[in-house]
C-alpha cells in the first residue's frame, strides 16, 4: 500500500475577515471534479483506494491510500485537480449549500455548538485565529462570488504552496519520476507573502457568559501559548496530559471523582503554527455553582505552577508521549502527513526529533510553563450556562 499526500499551505488563517471558510469550501470543492477528471471518487475506488481530507487554521491536506500498483492513479488525480479545477455555477452553488449546512449543524444547531465561535473571539482581537475554520458567519459563504472563488484557487493551490509527501512501499526514485511527470509542468504560481496581524499580548482577563439550551453548565478556559514550532511546546503538551490524560490525571481524580465538581473535565493545546491556545474545558456537575467549579480549576493551576510535578508522575505522560508517536507510525496516512507537516517548517527530518524532545523536558520546565502560562490577565474565560425552564 502507498498514501500519497498533498499539504496545501492555506488554511483559515489566510482568508479575508469578510470572507471567512473559504479554505474548508475549497476542501469541499476539490472533490466536485476537475476539467479532465469529472468523478474524483470513482477513480479512487477503481484502483481500490480511499481518499479523505482535512482544513484547519494553518494548512489544508489533501490523503489518498491505495494499492502501490496503482500509485500513478494517485499522482494523475492530485495533478489534475491542481492543475484544472473544474468551475461551474452550479457546482459552487452546491458545495456551498453542504458547507453553510455543515455550519449550522455543527455550529448553531447542537448544543455547545457555539463555544469555539465565542472562545476564538473572546481570546483573540486582531489574528485571524479569532475564527474557526468553519468560518465567523455562514453569509461569507452564501454570497460568495466565482470571481472570488477563482482567485483564491490561483493564489494557494499550485506546486509552489503545497508539499508532496508519499510513504509506503515504493521506491523513491519511483516518486521521484512520477512527481516530475505528473506536476513538473504545472505553472509555480505567485509568490506568498504572508503578513498576519500580530496578536498583542493580552494585559487583562477576558470574560464572556451566555444562556444557551444545554444539559449542563459548561466552562471554557483560555490562554496564549508558544506556537507548534517553538521548543517550549513539548513542555505545555506534556502539562496539559499531566492534568487530564486518563484516569490517573489530576482533574479526573482531584475535581471529577473526588470533588465531583465535574461530569468531564479536559485540558489541551490547539498546536497551532502561531501562538495558539492552551484549553480547558469541562462539564459542570449537576448541583455545582460554576464559578466553585472554576476557581477549583485555577486553583489546581496555581498549584502546578508553585511546585514541580513528581518525576514518576511526569515520567508517565512522557512515556504516553512517546508511544503515541510510535503508534502514528503504522499508519501510512499519518507518516505521510507528518512529512509533509515538519518539511512544511522547513525540514521533514525534524519529525524524527519529536520523541527526543519530549524527553528533554523535565519537572522545572513544566512547572515554569505552568508558572509563566496561567496568569489571571491572560486569562480567556466562557461559561456556557444551561438557560432555566
Amino acid at each position: 500500500m502507498v498514501c500519497v499526500n498533498v499539504l496545501y499551505d492555506v488554511g483559515a488563517r489566510d482568508e479575508s475577515p469578510h470572507r471567512t471558510g473559504f479554505a474548508h469550501l475549497f476542501e469541499h470543492l476539490m472533490f466536485s471534479g476537475s476539467v479532465n477528471i469529472p468523478q474524483y471518487d470513482h477513480h479512487v475506488e477503481f484502483a481500490g483506494g480511499e481518499n479523505n481530507a482535512f482544513t484547519n487554521n494553518d494548512i489544508t491536506n489533501y490523503y489518498l491510500t491505495l494499492p502501490a500498483s496503482a500509485v500513478e492513479t494517485a499522482f494523475w488525480l492530485e495533478s489534475d485537480r491542481m492543475l484544472g479545477l473544474a468551475f461551474s455555477e452550479k457546482g459552487l452553488e452546491v458545495q456551498k449549500g453542504v458547507v453553510v449546512e455543515e455550519f449550522r449543524q455543527r455550529y448553531l444547531n447542537q448544543p455547545y455548538g457555539d463555544a469555539w465561535l465565542l472562545l476564538r473571539d473572546l481570546a483573540y482581537s486582531v489574528h485571524p485565529y479569532r475564527w474557526p475554520t468553519i468560518g465567523l458567519h455562514p453569509s461569507h459563504i452564501e454570497e460568495a462570488e466565482m470571481e472570488e472563488v477563482r482567485a483564491f484557487y490561483a493564489r494557494f493551490y499550485n506546486p509552489d504552496n503545497a508539499v508532496l509527501a508519499v510513504a509506503g512501499n515504493v521506491k523513491p526514485d519511483v516518486v521521484f519520476r512520477l512527481a516530475e511527470k505528473w506536476f513538473g509542468g504545472i505553472p509555480s504560481g505567485p509568490v506568498q507573502r504572508r503578513d498576519l496581524p500580530a496578536e498583542p499580548p493580552q494585559m487583562a482577563e477576558r470574560r464572556k457568559e451566555v444562556l444557551r439550551d444545554v444539559p449542563a453548565n459548561a466552562l471554557y478556559l483560555a490562554w496564549h501559548m508558544v506556537p507548534r514550532m517553538h521548543p517550549d511546546y513539548y513542555s505545555h503538551d506534556l502539562l496539559s496530559d499531566i492534568l487530564s490524560a486518563g484516569n490517573s490525571s489530576r482533574f479526573f481524580n482531584r475535581l471529577v471523582k473526588r470533588r465531583a465538581l465535574f461530569s468531564e473535565l479536559t485540558a489541551y493545546v490547539t498546536g497551532d503554527l502561531d501562538r495558539g491556545l492552551f484549553v480547558v474545558t469541562g462539564k459542570v456537575a449537576q448541583g455545582v455553582d460554576p464559578w466553585d467549579a472554576e476557581r477549583a480549576v485555577l486553583a489546581e493551576l496555581h498549584e502546578l505552577a508553585g511546585a514541580s510535578v513528581q518525576e514518576e508522575e511526569l515520567r508517565k505522560v512522557q512515556n504516553k508521549a512517546e508511544s503515541l508517536l510510535a503508534f502514528s507510525e503504522l499508519s501510512l496516512a499519518e507518516r505521510a502527513l507528518n512529512l509533509a507537516y515538519f518539511e512544511l517548517q522547513g525540514d521533514a527530518a525534524t519529525y524524527n526529533g519529536q520523541g527526543e524532545a519530549y524527553r528533554r523536558v523535565n519537572a522545572e520546565a513544566v512547572r515554569s510553563t505552568a508558572a509563566s502560562l496561567f496568569l489571571p490577565q491572560g486569562t480567556s474565560t466562557l461559561h456556557i450556562l444551561s438557560q432555566p425552564g
